[in-house]
């Protein structure tokens, strides 16, 4: 007498156990649920990026400790437009964030605390402070030239120069924590009438 049940006595169809067969649907929407969140996870890393700020460069729109989503497709897709707050790499271990003030052909001058764009003065009420230099720059092709908000306490273009359109990460959108700070981050350069 054997100890083994017979092949032919083996229930190998799920469908004739509904224990066998309930189990087998839970695992396997268990399943499903997964690779669909990690499917979602990566398809969602690919387009959003999250930054923590820092520094106090970028006061008083940006608060050191907020974390900021940022779009990553947004120049994929779109031109580089002279007030969208960007993420770039700085260093190979290391992301700023700034203000876009020019654009390829423009022409940054800082003046009498001041700043003008191809001779426009810029109507900027997100600034900490009326910057305290002076300087004249010409943006090249493939670069941009950026400002922190908060302009005498901001390492930026004023001092070293222009970013590579390249090494931008995207444009930050939204600050989406603390929960008490959440706000869109969309202000438009604003060119003063009267110049």
């Amino acid at each position: 007498m054997s100890v083994y049940p017979s092949p032919e006595s083996i229930d190998t169809n799920p469908e004739q156990n509904p224990k066998r067969a309930s189990a087998f649907r839970v695992v396997l929407e268990v399943l499903q649920t997964l690779a669909i969140a990690v499917v979602l996870y990566f398809l969602i890393d690919f387009v959003i990026a999250r930054v923590r700020v820092e520094n106090i460069s970028m006061l008083p729109t940006l608060q050191p400790g907020e974390f900021v989503l940022v779009n990553k497709m947004a120049y994929q897709f779109g031109d580089f437009e002279r007030g969208d707050i960007v993420v770039f790499h700085y260093s190979p271990q290391e992301d700023y964030i700034k203000r876009v003030i020019g654009v390829p052909g423009d022409v940054v001058e800082v003046e009498n605390g001041q700043v003008k764009v191809n001779d426009q003065t810029l109507d900027e009420p997100y600034i900490a402070a009326a910057p305290q230099y002076a300087g004249f720059w010409e943006v090249p092709e493939g670069s941009l030239f950026v400002l922190g908000d908060n302009r005498n306490q901001s390492s930026d273009s004023h001092r070293w120069g222009f970013v590579y359109e390249e090494s931008v990460v995207g444009e930050a959108l939204v600050v989406y924590w603390p929960l008490t700070e959440v706000k869109l981050l969309s202000q438009p350069m604003i060119v003063k009438a009267n110049n």
